[in-house]
């Protein structure tokens, strides 16, 4: 008795192609096209899950820096006075409080200025 394959290939075939649901022309009906368009987004999801990391540790620094320059430091000079006076707050957190707590980043940016003194 001979073996088909049919069902296999039919439910490997449907899950590219319900993935590629929304995806335009043929890159959503047909099959090989479905699955290269899938296989490539797949790629960038992943790609872009790092690039996410590094895009927003960017922006954090920027507003640091904004921050810093508000309070006669550049972002550099902040940083290392913050590591010599022993505080552990991460980029994340100061990027927040130069933004919407603008007095206590003023005291932490004044930590930083008597550290380097």
């Amino acid at each position: 008795m001979r073996v088909k394959r049919g069902l296999a290939a039919h439910r490997r075939h449907k899950k590219y192609l319900t993935a590629a649901k929304g995806f335009r022309g043929g890159r959503s009906r047909l099959y090989r096209t479905a699955r290269e368009a899938v296989e490539r987004s797949l790629h960038y999801a992943y790609v872009g899950r790092k690039h996410r990391k590094r895009d927003f540790r960017a922006l954090w620094i920027l507003r640091i820096n904004a921050g810093a320059r508000l309070n006669g430091l550049s972002y550099s000079r902040m940083m290392h006075g913050l590591k010599l006076a022993g505080v552990g707050l991460n980029r994340k957190i100061l990027a927040d409080m130069a933004v919407h707590q603008k007095d206590d980043f003023a005291q932490v940016a004044e930590l930083a200025k008597t550290a380097l003194c």
